[in-house]
């Protein structure tokens, strides 16, 4: 603890009095099973104009620690040493005093937008609702027209018109933008901001993070940014700290941790990234060669699979009707592709590109309303529930954001044996029971949790629980929405592992949806690429990765943050001058 009292001083010293001093923090959290040691004696500090980011794996205490700037710890808690905020000790202060201290001087970017906003709620009412608590005296129009400011510093298109929109009418990466757009908007001192990237594709990504460096630069904005992806570290933060279990093993500035870790977790940790093919991107900006239309690369790769595909479209359109005096609204526009039994086909793009309405639409979740979608031969526009009802079976899914996928009220066993009860009625209790355990200890979490509930599981550990009921009943197709998005490196190194194992045992075909083209590059037999309904282009990994001939793919490329602060500094340039392009 000593190492970890002087590296705090340093930190202090170096940069001034702090805005933000944790002094031997430790959280204990009294559950039916038992006391969870979740934090044990962390020191820390955080500076004026500083980003800390704070690494580990699911269930390190990262969360915990940043919900204890804000007090947000439950009262099952057992709390620890001191939390001083702005002069503040977080820990002892009123309600009275903390609501003062949220929103204007720390603010929150929660993990996962579908729980942090409410959903009979505009989201404009809700950007409001914190500058209606901390300014009484402002009206309505200069409410609103700061909530749209808000919704446009965090690129929101056409904010002022989708001011009245609901939550439920945003893809999850909007979303996320929403509630980093509620934390920007009274414009506290520090901003703790939980995996703030996490359900952004790239681009996106890389305008959020160019966000956060600006906020930083303009009004010496301090931020804490608790992440698993060490690109995004590399990135942004200035200093990082390391913690494993509850404890804080490591800290250092952000070069030093990535060239010479000192802890041999953090060096697994950096050894667990996922990693593109093509690390060179400066080309990328001086490639003006021609590019080659996508149906000739659609022909290439159509011949390579199979003659009768798991999932065949054919200029497939998904139409949203407007409603009453709104256009309707077109997702999918003339899409096509298939997916050989067996193969993996990756599909890549920004937030609201339609990648999650393609793959909603190949399990009959939304409605294909034009063109064609085959689906094991059967056509899904205009089709009837009760003909494919049958079929579901041999579809397995993992949805993107599991907290909102789970039941609170039921415990994770029950979760992960819905398909059983749905599609298997006759299976016995007991070994219902055991085939749960089973595929929990696949997914690498200990068979004990299939007694807690969602909300007692860390959010890389529902993920992984979404993993595990969408393989239950051995599916001939999976199709894997982000399935990954939620988890820190070395249990998503884990995971794309079993996936990998798993599809080679089972031999079933997936669309693996993702915003991660290292990812991508690393588990698909074939890449689409698409952007605002359309897929711009396709074929194999190593064509469209290392080859790519849209500018919107080459951005994507270039957009995509690697562990390494030297090299990252460089691809953002390159990134920035592409998006200007």
């Amino acid at each position: 603890m000593s190492e970890q009292h002087n590296e705090h001083q340093d930190a202090t010293t170096s940069s001034g009095s702090p805005v933000l001093d944790i002094s031997h923090l430790d959280v204990t959290f009294a559950t039916d099973t038992g006391d969870v040691h979740a934090v044990r004696d962390l020191t820390l500090s955080l500076s004026p104009g500083e980003v800390l980011a704070i690494v580990g794996e699911s269930g390190s205490g990262k969360t915990v620690t940043a919900r204890t700037v804000l007090g947000l710890i439950p009262e099952t808690a057992t709390v620890g040493g001191t939390v001083i905020l702005t002069g503040t000790d977080v820990l002892t202060a009123s309600g009275h005093e903390l609501r003062k201290l949220r929103g204007s001087d720390v603010s929150m970017v929660f993990q996962e937008p579908s729980t942090a906003l409410n959903p009979v709620y505009t989201v404009g009412w809700q950007i409001s609702e914190g500058l209606r608590a901390h300014h009484r005296g402002l009206s309505r129009k200069k409410l609103k027209s700061q909530a749209i400011a808000a919704m446009e510093q965090v690129g929101i298109p056409d904010a002022a018109s989708r001011y009245d929109y609901y939550p439920h009418q945003f893809s999850g990466g909007q979303k996320q933008r929403i509630v980093i757009a509620m934390a920007l908007a009274l414009g506290a001192q520090v901003i703790v901001a939980d995996e703030p990237t996490t359900a952004l594709d790239v681009t996106v990504q890389a305008e959020i993070l160019d966000l956060l460096r600006d906020l930083r630069d303009k009004t010496d904005t301090a931020i804490v940014l608790i992440t698993h992806n060490m690109g995004v570290v590399a990135d942004l933060a200035d200093r990082v700290a390391v913690m494993y279990r509850g404890d804080l093993i490591e800290t250092a500035d952000v070069r030093t941790l990535f060239s010479a870790p000192r802890e041999e977790y953090t060096k697994q940790l950096l050894a667990a990234v996922p990693r593109l093919s093509i690390t060179e991107v400066r080309g990328l900006v001086h490639d003006d060669g021609p590019a080659v239309p996508s149906e000739a690369g659609d022909a290439a790769t159509q011949s390579e699979v199979s003659s009768k595909p798991v999932v065949r479209a054919r200029g497939l359109e998904i139409v949203f009707p407007g409603g009453i005096g709104k256009p309707d609204f077109h997702a999918v526009r003339g899409v096509d592709f298939q997916i050989a039994p067996g193969e993996v086909f990756g599909l890549v793009g920004e937030s609201g590109s339609g990648k999650t309405t393609i793959g909603r639409a190949i399990v009959g979740l939304n409605r294909a309303t034009g063109g064609s979608l085959t689906v094991f031969d059967h056509e899904m526009v205009g089709y009837k529930e009760k003909t494919f009802r049958p079929l579901r079976k041999r579809i397995g899914f993992v949805s993107q954001d599991p907290a909102a996928s789970f039941n609170p009220h039921l415990t994770i066993e029950e979760c992960v044996s819905e398909p059983f009860t749905v599609h298997r009625p006759a299976m016995g209790e007991a070994e219902r029971r055991t085939r749960v355990r089973e595929l929990l200890e696949a997914v690498q979490l200990p068979a004990s949790y299939a007694q807690r509930y969602p909300h007692e599981l860390s959010g890389g550990q529902r993920q992984r629980c979404s993993m595990a009921r969408g393989i239950a009943l051995d599916p001939e197709l999976l199709i894997a929405d982000e399935p990954t998005s939620a988890l820190d490196v070395s249990v998503q190194a884990a995971v794309l592992e079993l996936f990998r194992e798993l599809q080679e045992q089972f031999a079933f075909a997936a669309l693996f949806i993702s915003h991660d083209l290292a990812v991508v590059d690393l588990l698909s037999d074939r890449v689409g690429v698409l952007y605002q309904g359309h897929l711009l282009e396709q074929g194999p990994g190593a064509q469209v990765l290392q080859n790519p001939q849209h500018d919107y793919t080459k951005q994507l490329i270039a957009s995509l943050p690697i562990p390494d602060p030297v090299e990252q500094a460089s691809r953002r340039e390159v990134a920035r001058t592409l998006r200007e392009h």
